[in-house]
């Protein structure tokens, strides 16, 4: 029996019937929690680490102000991200039904916002960083190269992992609406934490410096990358699930354990998902 057509499929289950958050069409449960754990712990080391640093070179300030940079929330938010869904795939992989789908539905759709922001403000803040902050003489310390690396550059990473290795389908087009929300809440923290701390997070948002027209410009310039990043994510895993899915078969590796049930939407069949693994 031939079944590529996504199981985007219902079941009883309701949310992810197919458990698209915690599998991958490639690799395995066990494997693709290994490797959200470990970028996980990665990006916390890594926090924790510049934390460590600052307070050993009396930058302790630094720590402090890092929560009103765009870059650092967004990094937080990729340790977290990795690790609520390494949690999930681990359950998955060991019962056969994972966390996610017992949580009440108002968490299961704000993990399914979440990710979608994990696998858009990465590139923002990549693109961004190495076109309008990066220094141009270079980083002045080996600590400051990998530091720098690994929040302006490993965080695209990070986004590309989920976008190309597990089975989650095309971001909804509702999802803009947070994803444009929250960049404006930052914006607005920017501005807090200038009326409130005395410094512009970013250069480009000081006012006594560059004049309203050019902030408008590089806000508006960055919301519209945003809806454009948007898109070529969504459409990006749309090819994935085309090409792993139907063009080569393969539906995505499921643990043995449980016996959900899809189904197919071109037959209108019940398959236990057990016979979708056997083919």
């Amino acid at each position: 029996m031939t079944f590529w057509k996504r199981p985007a499929a219902r079941d009883e289950a309701g949310f992810d019937p197919a458990f698209r958050f915690e599998t991958s069409w490639i690799l395995p449960p066990a494997i693709l929690f290994g490797i959200r754990t470990f970028l996980s712990l990665y990006a916390f080391v890594t926090l924790f680490t510049i934390f460590g640093w600052n307070g050993s070179h009396s930058l302790s300030a630094e720590s402090r102000h890092s929560f009103s940079y765009f870059t650092n929330l967004t990094y937080w938010g990729l340790a977290f991200y990795y690790a609520f869904s390494a949690l999930h795939t681990c359950s998955y992989w060991l019962t056969g039904t994972p966390f996610l789908s017992r949580w009440p539905r108002a968490f299961q759709i704000a993990h399914s916002m979440y990710y979608s922001t994990i696998v858009v403000y990465p590139w923002i803040v990549t693109a961004v960083y190495w076109a309008l902050l990066a220094p141009d003489s270079g980083f002045p310390s080996t600590f400051a190269t990998w530091s720098n690396t690994s929040q302006h550059a490993l965080n695209a990473v990070y986004a590309l992992f989920e976008i190309v290795f597990p089975r989650t389908e095309p971001l909804p087009f509702l999802h803009l609406i947070p994803i444009v929300l929250i960049l404006a809440s930052y914006l607005a923290l920017a501005y807090i934490t200038h009326a409130t701390e005395g410094f512009y997070v970013y250069d480009f948002l000081d006012l006594d410096t560059n004049s309203d027209g050019e902030v408008a410009g590089y806000i508006v310039g960055i919301l519209v990358g945003a809806i454009i990043i948007f898109l070529i994510v969504r459409y990006v895993i749309l090819l994935r699930v085309w090409v792993t899915e139907k063009k080569m078969g393969n539906i995505g590796k499921f643990s043995d354990r449980g016996r959900t049930r899809v189904v197919d939407e071109e037959t209108g069949k019940s398959i236990p998902l057990h016979n979708i693994r056997a083919n």
